[in-house]
């Protein structure tokens, strides 16, 4: 019997990196970045990609939210939402620690 893995929940105070496996990289022929994992390739939109580069283990979620709201003149309360439920689908497909 496989033991169960906790799931790990986003918090204002967890500070999310790409997993060891994980790797943003740029792709010259389609002109995209690509998040590549073992047996899998993700192309994020522009959006996403803003929110992955910030998952450098050094940036709580609270910092996250601050700069994307800067970067994307919006209110912290109007992006929080979308960014925390993004970072809690990523870290559930194991892509990225919280």
């Amino acid at each position: 019997m496989r033991p169960q893995r906790e799931r790990a929940v986003v918090s204002a105070n967890s500070m999310p990196a790409l997993k060891p496996h994980v790797r943003l990289q740029y792709d010259p022929v389609r002109g995209a970045w690509a998040l590549l994992s073992p047996e899998k390739v993700f192309w994020p939109d522009e959006v996403s990609l803003d929110i992955l580069r910030l998952c450098d283990g050094k940036h709580t979620v609270t910092q996250i939210l601050e700069e994307l709201a800067g970067q994307y003149e919006a209110p912290v309360e109007e992006i929080a939402a979308d960014v925390e439920a993004f970072m809690q689908e990523w870290s559930d497909r194991f892509l990225v620690t919280l």
